[in-house]
C-alpha cells in the first residue's frame, strides 16, 4: 500500500507522479474529444494531440485556482451544504472581461472540509449549479501543501524573506515539496476530467499551482494555457536559493503566457530564466517572449484592477448599512488616516504605527486632531513570526494611545476583526488619506477602492457623497505592485519611519486644489483599468500567443519536471537516411557543405582534432568525381588545413568564408571586400577596455576578425556589456569596411561581405559555370552562422543557379527553429548519415595522401 506521504523522489525524477489519497470517482466529462477517451483515462498514456476536430466550436475557459469562488456552509440541520457565490473573488469578477459567449468553468478547492462519502454529490451539485469542479485534498496533503510549502517556503521567499535559521522561516523540507507536487497533481486530474483540449483555454492562478502547467502539458501538447502570478516574483539572488528553483521555472515555461503585475516582477523572472536556464527574451512590437524549444512563451505585464460595479453598488448601500453619518459624528473635528491590511508579517503595520507616532511627535499640532484607523483583517497564515508581529503591533497601539491619548481621543483606532466591504467603504468615505506601508506586496487594491469611494456614486442622491469637489490622498510603499500605477501618490520607503511620518503630514496638510488634481488623475486610471480591462487584456494576449498551436508539429520530451514540448514547423522533419541515400545515388553532380564545430565535432569535446573516422568518411566522399565537398567553419585556416591535411581534394572555407581553398594543391583565396585591417587598431583597444571591466571575458584574435567572448562572465552583466560593446564598436567603426555583430556569448567584428552564405553561393555558382549544375545539395550546420547557408540555397533555387529538380537537404543539428527543412539530433547522427553516403559512394581506389592517417 502506497504511503500517503511518499518520500521517494525517484518517482518525481522518472515522471511517475503517484496519486496520493483516496482514489475518487471521476466526474462525467462535460466535453470529450472523439477517439481519445482511453488516453485520458490512462495515466501512463502518451500526450493527447488528437487531429480529430471537436464537434463543439464554442470556446471555453477553465479557470484554475487554489480556492473556488464559492462559499460553502453546513446547513443548520447538519444535512448537506448551502452554497453561494463569493462576490469578492477575483475569479468571479474577471468574467466581465471575457467574451460574452464564452463558457467559464472553475476548478479549485472549497474552504471547508467535505467528508469523503459526500464528495461525489457535492462535485455533481457544484458542476450543475455553479460550473465549478472541486478538488478535494486529503487532510495530510492539504496541511503540508498550503500551510507547509506555500506559506512556509514560497510565500516568504517571494516576499524576500530567507530562512536563515530553523526558527526564522524554517529550513527547506522535502516532504512539503512532495505534498505540493501531489496537490498540483490532484488539481490536474480534476482539469483533465472536464477538459476538451482542442477548444478549451486554461488559465491558472497564483503561486499555489506553479507546477500544474507541466502536468497538463504532458497530457495535452497543444493545450492553450496561461498562468498569472498574483504575488511578487523575487530577484534572482533570492529565488535561486530555492532548492527546487529549476523545477518550478521549467513548469511555468510549459504555459503559453505567464503574467505579472509589474515590470519588476517580470524582469526578475526573465533574469532567473537567463541565469539558470540560459534563456534570453526578445521584445518584438511591444510583446516580450521567451523562445523555449520552438515555443514562444509570452510574458504579460498588466496590473489587476478592481470591480467598479461592485464598489459602486456598495456605495449606494453604505449610508444604510453602516451609517456614514455616525462615523462622521464620531470623528468630527478630526483628520482620519486609514490603513486596511491583512494581519501579515509583510504588511508593515507596525512601521505605520511608528510613523504615526513620529508624526505626532514632530508635528504636535496633530495631537488630539489626527486619528489613524487601522483595520487588520484576520491572518491567512500562521507561525511564530506572525505571533511575534501581532504582539509587537498590540504593544505599539497600547503605548502610542497611552502616550498621546486624551479624554475622548485615541490617536490609534485598531480594529482586529473581519470587516465587510460595506463597512470598509464607510471608512473610506470619511478618511482624508489612506496609508499603505507594506514592505512587500504583490498588488494591493486598497488604494484603488479608496479612490473610487472618494469619487462617490454619480447616481447616488446622498448629499454626503455628491456635495463638494472630489479629493483623496495616498501614502504608499514603493514596494507594492500598485505603486507604479499611482503617479500622484506620495511614495515612501516604509523602513524609513521618519520619511513616512513626513509623507503622512504632507498628505493631510496639502492644499485642497492639489488633492483634487491628484484624485482626478488617479480616478481616471482606476476607473478605466478595472478588473474587466485586466482580464480582457490577458485573455487577448493568450489568444495571440496560442494562435499557431494547431499549425505546428509538437511532441513532448523529458522526464518529471524536465518535461517540455518541442514545437516545430510542419515541414521541419528529421532527415531520413534512406531518403538522402536514394537521392544521392541517383544524382550526378553533388555539393556537400559541412560545418565543423557542433556538426561533425561535438561542442563539448575538449580535443577538437577530427577523428580518423571523420577523416576517412570525408576522404571517401571527396574521392568521388561527382562530389564537391567543403568544410565551412568559423575556425582559422591554419587549424583547419592542419587537421584536414590528409584530405587532398577537400575544399575549406575558414573564418566564415574570408579564406577559401578549393583543394590542398590550390592557393587560399581571400573573399573579403577589403584587405585593409587598419580597423583592428581601432577595435582592439575598445575590446580590451571591456575585457578589463568584465570578469570572465576574453578576446580571440583571428586573421580576419576579432571576437569578444563573455560565456564565462556573469550572465546579466556579460549580456549588458555585450550590448554596450556592440554599440560602442558600431559607433567607432562606422566608416570602416567591417561589420560588428553579436552572437551566442560573443561580439564579433569581421570584414563586410563575409558569411557562410556567400561561400555556399560561390560553390553553387562555380559548379553552374563549369557545366556541373548541382542536382544534389547537402548542407549541414548547427548555429546561427549556418542559417546564412540555408537561406542562400533558397535564393539559388529562385535564381536558377540550382535546378528546381535538385534534391536539396538543408539540415540543422538539434531540434530547434531553423531555415533548414531537416534536422539531425546530434553530431553522432551526422557521422552516421555521412557513413551511409560513403557506403553509397563510387570511390576510386584510394591513393596515399588521400585517405591516409592524419
Amino acid at each position: 500500500m502506497m504511503s500517503k506521504s511518499y518520500t521517494n523522489l525517484l518517482d518525481l525524477a522518472s515522471g511517475n507522479f503517484p496519486i496520493m489519497g483516496r482514489e475518487r470517482k471521476r466526474l462525467p466529462r462535460v466535453m470529450t474529444v472523439a477517439g481519445v477517451i482511453s488516453e485520458l483515462d490512462d495515466d501512463n498514456a502518451n500526450s493527447v494531440s488528437s487531429d480529430v476536430p471537436s464537434s463543439i466550436v464554442q470556446d471555453r475557459i477553465i479557470i484554475v485556482a487554489n480556492q473556488l469562488p464559492v462559499k460553502a456552509k453546513r446547513r443548520p440541520d447538519n444535512k448537506g451544504w448551502s452554497y453561494s457565490w463569493d462576490e469578492d473573488s477575483l475569479l468571479l469578477q474577471l468574467k466581465d472581461g471575457l467574451p460574452e459567449d464564452m463558457e467559464v468553468l472553475y476548478v479549485g478547492s472549497l474552504n471547508v472540509e467535505v467528508d469523503s462519502n459526500e464528495q461525489d454529490d457535492v462535485s455533481q451539485l457544484l458542476l450543475d449549479r455553479f460550473k465549478c469542479v472541486p478538488a478535494f485534498l486529503p487532510a495530510d496533503i492539504l496541511a503540508k501543501f498550503y500551510h507547509g510549502f506555500c506559506k512556509q517556503h514560497l510565500w516568504p521567499l517571494f516576499h524576500y524573506m530567507l530562512p536563515f535559521s530553523a526558527n526564522h522561516g524554517g529550513r527547506f523540507d522535502r516532504s512539503l515539496w512532495e505534498a505540493y507536487v501531489a496537490a498540483n497533481k490532484i488539481f490536474s486530474q480534476r482539469v483533465i476530467e472536464v477538459i476538451n483540449p482542442e477548444d478549451d483555454y486554461v488559465w491558472i492562478h497564483d503561486y499555489h499551482l506553479m507546477v500544474l502547467p507541466t502536468f497538463l502539458r504532458r497530457r495535452f501538447n497543444r493545450l492553450r494555457m496561461g498562468f498569472f502570478l498574483h504575488s511578487p516574483f523575487p530577484s534572482s539572488e533570492i529565488y535561486r536559493t530555492l532548492p527546487v528553483r529549476e523545477e518550478i521555472l521549467k513548469a511555468l515555461l510549459n504555459s503559453d503566457l505567464i503574467g505579472f503585475h509589474t515590470f519588476d516582477y517580470a524582469r526578475h523572472f526573465l533574469s532567473c530564466c537567463s541565469r539558470m536556464l540560459g534563456l534570453e527574451y526578445q521584445s518584438k512590437r511591444g510583446y516580450i517572449g521567451l523562445d523555449y524549444y520552438g515555443r514562444t512563451v509570452g510574458i504579460k505585464i498588466m496590473p489587476v484592477g478592481i470591480h467598479m460595479g461592485q464598489i459602486q453598488s456598495v456605495l449606494k448601500l453604505a449610508d444604510k448599512e453602516w451609517r456614514v453619518g455616525e462615523l462622521k459624528q464620531k470623528f468630527e473635528g478630526k483628520t482620519v488616516l486609514l490603513g486596511v491590511d491583512d494581519m501579515d508579517i509583510f504588511k508593515g503595520v507596525n512601521l505605520k504605527l511608528l510613523a504615526m507616532e513620529q508624526m505626532l511627535k514632530q508635528h504636535p499640532k496633530w495631537q488630539g486632531k489626527a486619528v489613524l484607523v487601522q483595520i487588520a483583517n484576520p491572518a491567512r497564515g500562521r507561525g511564530k513570526d506572525l505571533e511575534e508581529t501581532q504582539a509587537e503591533i498590540y504593544a505599539s497601539v497600547k503605548r502610542i494611545n497611552e502616550k498621546y491619548g486624551q479624554n475622548g481621543y485615541e490617536p490609534i483606532v485598531f480594529i482586529d476583526k473581519p470587516v465587510s466591504l460595506s463597512e470598509r467603504v464607510a471608512y473610506y468615505t470619511v478618511a482624508e488619506c489612506v496609508v499603505v506601508t507594506a514592505v512587500r506586496d504583490g498588488m494591493n487594491l486598497i488604494p484603488y477602492e479608496y479612490i473610487v469611494c472618494r469619487q462617490g456614486n454619480s447616481t447616488s442622491e446622498s448629499e454626503s457623497e455628491s456635495s463638494g469637489p472630489k479629493k483623496s490622498m495616498l501614502v504608499v510603499s514603493e514596494f507594492i505592485g500598485c505603486s507604479p500605477s499611482l503617479s500622484g501618490a506620495i511614495r515612501v520607503n516604509p523602513w524609513n519611519v521618519e520619511s513616512t511620518a513626513e509623507a503622512m503630514n504632507e498628505a493631510i496638510s496639502m492644499v485642497e486644489p492639489e488633492k483634487q488634481l491628484r484624485h482626478e488623475k488617479h480616478y481616471r486610471y482606476v476607473s478605466t483599468h478595472d478588473v474587466a480591462y485586466w482580464s480582457r487584456s490577458v485573455f487577448q494576449d493568450m489568444e495571440r500567443t496560442c494562435k499557431d498551436h494547431f499549425r505546428r508539429r509538437c511532441w513532448g520530451i523529458g522526464l518529471g519536471f524536465g518535461f517540455r514540448v518541442i514545437a516545430l514547423d510542419p515541414n521541419f522533419r528529421k532527415l531520413s537516411i534512406d531518403a538522402i541515400v536514394n537521392a544521392y545515388v541517383k544524382s550526378k553532380s553533388r555539393a556537400i557543405l559541412l560545418d565543423y564545430d557542433g556538426t561533425v565535432m561535438p561542442q563539448t569535446s575538449i580535443n577538437k582534432t577530427p577523428s580518423q573516422e571523420v577523416i576517412s568518411l570525408i576522404n571517401t566522399l571527396c574521392g568521388d568525381a561527382k562530389n564537391t565537398v567543403f568544410v565551412v567553419s568559423g575556425r582559422g585556416r591554419d587549424s583547419l588545413s592542419k587537421w584536414f591535411s590528409p584530405c587532398k581534394k577537400l575544399g575549406i572555407a575558414a573564418e566564415h568564408g574570408y579564406f577559401v581553398r578549393w583543394s590542398a594543391d590550390k592557393d587560399w583565396e581571400v573573399c573579403g571586400q577589403s584587405t585593409d585591417f587598419g580597423w583592428i587598431q581601432i577595435a582592439e583597444p575598445v575590446m580590451k577596455l571591456y575585457t578589463e571591466a568584465t570578469d570572465g571575458s576574453s578576446i580571440e584574435t583571428k586573421e580576419s576578425a576579432l571576437v569578444w567572448h563573455h560565456r564565462d562572465a556573469d550572465p546579466g552583466f556579460g549580456s549588458s556589456q555585450a550590448k554596450e560593446l556592440l554599440d560602442h564598436l558600431e559607433s567607432v567603426l562606422a566608416n570602416e569596411p567591417v561589420a560588428a555583430k553579436s552572437g551566442q556569448y560573443i561580439v564579433e567584428v569581421k570584414p563586410q561581405g563575409v558569411s557562410k552564405g556567400l561561400v555556399a553561393e560561390k560553390v553553387f555558382t562555380s559548379m553552374h559555370e563549369n557545366g556541373k549544375q548541382a542536382d544534389f545539395v547537402l548542407c549541414i550546420g548547427d548555429d546561427r552562422s549556418d542559417e546564412d547557408m540555408f537561406e542562400i540555397i533558397d535564393n539559388a533555387l529562385k535564381n536558377g543557379v540550382i535546378s528546381s529538380t535538385t534534391s536539396v537537404f538543408a539540415c540543422t543539428v538539434g531540434q530547434k527553429p531553423s531555415k533548414a527543412k531537416y534536422y539531425l539530433d546530434d553530431p553522432s547522427d551526422v557521422i552516421m548519415m555521412l557513413d551511409a553516403l560513403a557506403d553509397a559512394t563510387d570511390s576510386p581506389p584510394s591513393s596515399d595522401g588521400e585517405t591516409g592517417s592524419p
